[in-house]
């Protein structure tokens, strides 16, 4: 399908996503999430890209969350209670979709990733920033729950219990010094290099081989739900023994 909302580019094995609303630093209206769902559902059984990058477009931000606006002119159009959790449940689609893609995702973020934002950040496997980069979990702001698209799962088991705690509880930004500090981004590169330092990362994931690139993020998906260490190290030992016969049958087909 084509996207109004998105824009998705392809250069070899190596994918850029844009979030492209950058009238309202990108945020997440009605059809950008019925086109990210499509978008990633699409990338299950994409063979030709082995990595993707995603950004927002504008100079304002990666994205400012969902977009509240489009709610509340919705007035008298309220959903009732049946129908806002189901749209709710497709929303969060996106963020399941991100994880269980065979590529690895590299979030470049400058400016504001805030709410349903930030939850795309937390989502990716590797996450950069600008200097000039916010990350906020804005849910307790605007008078929701705190824990909201996947932060809950995702959040402490990236900057531990306690941060997590004082994030989604109090609404509080957090700057790229301390994102860095504390691991929620992997480094800080200038505006201007952001996206020539997430290719930089592309193109040596894009040197491994697919199918090792896919099933390390499998293992990392499963570790992160493993109930013991045994259970992460089982898949492990499968995955290198998968690996390591694998290409020992495949140099003999190729004499």
């Amino acid at each position: 399908m084509g996207y109004n909302t998105i824009q998705y580019e392809q250069d070899g094995p190596i994918g850029t996503l844009t979030y492209n609303r950058p009238q309202t630093i990108n945020a997440m209206n009605g059809e950008m999430v019925r086109e990210l769902v499509d978008f990633w559902r699409q990338r299950e059984d994409d063979f030709t890209v082995k990595v993707i990058i995603t950004r927002g477009a504008g100079e304002k931000g990666f994205c400012s969350g969902m977009d509240l606006k489009e709610f509340s002119n919705k007035g008298d159009q309220t959903p009732g209670l049946d129908d806002f959790y189901g749209g709710q449940s497709y929303f969060s689609k996106i963020y399941r979709l991100m994880r269980s893609c065979p590529q690895p995702i590299i979030a470049a973020v400058h400016g504001p990733a805030m709410g349903g934002g930030l939850s795309l950040t937390l989502a990716s496997d590797i996450c950069i920033a600008s200097p000039d980069a916010m990350f906020c979990a804005q849910y307790i702001n605007i008078g929701v729950g705190g824990a909201d698209m996947g932060s809950s799962y995702f959040l402490w088991r990236i900057v531990g219990w306690r941060k997590a705690a004082e994030m989604c509880l109090t609404g509080n930004r957090i700057y790229a010094e301390e994102a860095l500090r504390i691991g929620l981004v992997n480094d800080i590169h200038p505006r201007e290099s952001l996206m020539a330092a997430a290719m930089e990362i592309a193109q040596s994931m894009a040197s491994k081989s697919r199918i090792a690139l896919h099933m390390t993020k499998e293992a990392l998906n499963t570790a992160l739900n493993a109930t013991s260490l045994e259970d992460a190290i089982k898949l492990e030992d499968r995955n290198q023994c998968f690996m390591t016969m694998g290409g020992m049958v495949d140099s003999k087909i190729r004499r």
